[in-house]
């Protein structure tokens, strides 16, 4: 996925998976009872950025003080500095 978003110093711009609706039983989760996922596929890094790559999947602190959730041209986005990334998956 191509982007003109151009992170700077150490962001990384991801798209945040959607969160189950579904539990592994089978139970359906109501809208308003569902948890964010701290999932995101990484499109764009800035170039500071050591140890995450563009295509990697991530797993973001989800009240991380650097945390941004965007909005852009109607899809959801996050920007997260990478010290408020977990693992990559």
């Amino acid at each position: 996925m191509s982007t003109s978003i151009k992170p700077i110093d150490d962001r990384i711009i991801a798209v945040p998976e959607e969160a189950a609706n579904k539990t592994t039983s089978g139970l359906y989760i109501p809208e308003g009872a569902k948890e964010k996922s701290t999932i995101a596929s990484v499109i764009a890094v800035g170039p500071e950025v050591k140890y995450v790559k563009v295509g990697d999947r991530i797993i973001y602190k989800q009240y991380a003080q650097s945390l941004a959730e965007l909005k852009i041209d109607g899809k959801d986005y996050i920007s997260v500095r990478e010290t408020g990334v977990i693992a990559t998956l």
